[in-house]
């Protein structure tokens, strides 16, 4: 597969170790000449290790066979997150390192996560496209806001800060999207 099909969540083969993607940043050129370049962050599955690595657009890239299982958050600790594969019950916990993009939108009961496993051993999570969260904290809401007006930060229950409309207030439950991190609508 080319570089440009690298998503967050891809498993590839790099110079020999298999790398779990983690982040995925875009950079293209800016002369019409240039190549866009695919910077990708993750870790290597056997090691643990974080791995950072960059790619041009048309860079060929060795995909490895991953499955999706669907798991339910039994709970978090200062260990990290213990998971259950829902149709086998097995439990597995990552540390706190190794969900660092994923621990803002976590929270019990969400519905929707896949484990991805490589050679039937877990190597991350995959979020739903959208959380429900809660506003525990912002700036009181204006009564003349419009839905296109300014926007404020507000801190979700999870710690998570993300710009909302002006209109919302503390306690009300908002969509946000998991891939940008950016506020979608009221819940």
């Amino acid at each position: 597969m080319k570089a440009g099909e690298i998503k967050r969540g891809s498993v590839i083969e790099v110079d020999g170790a298999v790398v779990y993607i983690t982040e995925l940043q875009v950079q293209t050129a800016s002369s019409r000449s240039g190549n866009t370049l695919y910077k990708v962050k993750g870790r290597n599955v056997v090691s643990r290790q974080k791995f950072q690595g960059s790619f041009k657009g048309d860079e060929q890239v060795q995909p490895v066979e991953l499955e999706r299982r669907p798991v339910q958050l039994l709970y978090q600790d200062n260990d990290g997150c213990t998971f259950m594969d829902k149709g086998t019950y097995e439990q597995f916990t990552f540390d706190r390192d190794a969900l660092e993009a994923e621990l803002p939108y976590l929270t019990e009961g969400l519905e929707g996560i896949f484990a991805v496993l490589v050679n039937s051993e877990p190597v991350g999570i995959e979020l739903p496209a959208t959380v429900t969260l809660e506003i525990i904290e912002c700036a009181p809401a204006m009564k003349a806001a419009s839905a296109s007006a300014r926007n404020k930060p507000a801190t979700l229950a999870t710690g998570l800060v993300v710009l909302v409309p002006e209109y919302l207030a503390q306690g009300e439950t908002i969509k946000v999207n998991t891939i940008t991190g950016e506020f979608m609508s009221r819940a």
